[in-house]
């Protein structure tokens, strides 16, 4: 594992502040994802990657984005390892590296709609805003 992939894999183990380690690699997760057939990568896969630092080839993956964030494999996962935590920090990351991210308390105001919680917007600052 190259020194960038290694940091690249702790700044998301960072980010989604779950321990991939924790995976025993049942299946079970994938094996209730929706997207499965959609994606290059399944959810199972995306933890044994960032374990194994194999960073870049996630990076590069469609599979990120096929993703639907349903949570279907957290709630299977025996180990509460949280792959969808993971995949969405695999997601922030590219945006970050692409400089697409960024978000200034200026431009807040116009987003805001009087429906939306607080907690969203206060949850979108710190995700978009790094």
């Amino acid at each position: 594992m190259h020194s960038s992939e290694k940091n690249m894999s702790e700044e998301i183990i960072r980010i989604s502040g779950i321990n991939p380690r924790q995976c025993m690699k049942c299946g079970k997760c994938s094996a209730t994802c929706p997207a499965f057939d959609e994606m290059e990568y399944h959810p199972h896969q995306f933890v044994s990657m960032i374990v194994n630092g194999k960073i870049n080839k996630l990076l590069e993956s469609e599979s990120i984005w096929k993703c639907l964030s349903c949570f279907a494999c957290v709630e299977r996962c025996p180990r509460s390892v949280e792959p969808a935590k993971l995949i969405e920090a695999v997601r922030v990351s590219v945006l970050r590296k692409k400089g697409a991210n960024y978000l200034s308390p200026d431009e807040i105001p116009g987003k805001l709609d009087p429906e939306l919680p607080q907690q969203a917007i206060a949850s979108a600052f710190r995700k978009y805003s790094k």
